[in-house]
């Protein structure tokens, strides 16, 4: 029996561990994709052109998606948290984040598809 107890303290351990790597993953994820944003931007600021409503579009969508991407490793980690201590709190948070996860990706993917529509009429 102390065998099995050794054996979930370590499953458990183990799955912190990936949890808070998977979270780390995503606040790095969200800090590069924000510094990109944040350059794109004043970029476009300073180079005053008529595609600057293309460039921030893109630079919108560009940043959703780094965004779903970050999602994607916090719902990960939700998971794996879940998993070894699931209560009614975790399961109801793991929900919403599916939720929003969801409907981010779904609105993420519509833009995206009306942008290629745009820029390349006819495909």
């Amino acid at each position: 029996m102390d065998f099995i107890a050794q054996l979930e303290t370590s499953v458990q351990v183990g799955a912190r561990f990936v949890s808070h790597v998977a979270e780390l993953s995503a606040a790095l994820i969200i800090a590069a994709a924000v510094a990109e944003a944040l350059w794109r931007a004043l970029l476009v600021f300073v180079r005053k052109d008529r595609a600057d409503d293309e460039r921030k579009e893109s630079l919108r969508l560009d940043l959703g998606r780094w965004l779903a991407v970050s999602l994607e490793f916090l719902l990960a980690a939700d998971i794996l948290l879940t998993a070894i201590a699931p209560s009614w709190d975790d399961i109801g948070k793991l929900g919403a984040i599916a939720l929003i996860r969801t409907a981010l990706n779904y609105f993420l993917q519509k833009e995206t598809e009306a942008q290629a529509s745009r820029l390349h009429p006819g495909k």
